[in-house]
């Protein structure tokens, strides 16, 4: 079974809410055996929002990227642009080579550094809980390209 990684904004409520409501799907699917959401890990030794508590936390998700096999992956964030961290750890997951399974329910366009390196595209959660991740089907993105 495939170790995933979660790359997603969660700075306000309704990126809360999305991030959860896929963590839940994530927990659902059958194939899942496991998956690392940064959202539930900001605990460190250093106080919060520290240099220290940045560093920790930026070497944490990055050896967790480095041991993911896929990458699942938020796009909504505000207007058209992903988080600037979600854009980050997507580009180490292509460096890596590694699928990346992209959600989407805003209709807001994606810039096509992101859209080309998809494995997989939705608009909605509820994939997330019957996708097979043993096989890893593919899904074009369907939306604007920037």
């Amino acid at each position: 079974m495939a170790q995933i990684y979660v790359a997603s904004p969660f700075f306000n409520p309704e990126q809360v809410d999305r991030v959860t409501r896929l963590e839940q799907a994530l927990t659902a699917n059958p194939t899942v055996k496991d998956f690392y959401s940064p959202r539930l890990h900001q605990d460190a030794q250093a106080e919060q929002f520290t240099k220290e508590w940045a560093t920790e936390i930026f070497h944490r998700d990055m050896e967790q990227i480095a041991a993911a096999d896929v990458i699942v992956t938020v796009l909504d964030f505000e207007a058209q642009n992903i988080d600037s961290g979600t854009a980050y750890e997507l580009g180490v997951a292509t460096m890596r080579q590694l699928p990346i399974l992209a959600l989407q329910e805003k209709e807001e366009g994606v810039n096509l550094m992101v859209t080309e390196s998809l494995h997989y595209y939705t608009k909605q959660v509820a994939d997330f809980a019957t996708y097979d991740f043993n096989t890893l089907p593919q899904g074009e993105f369907v939306g604007e390209i920037l």
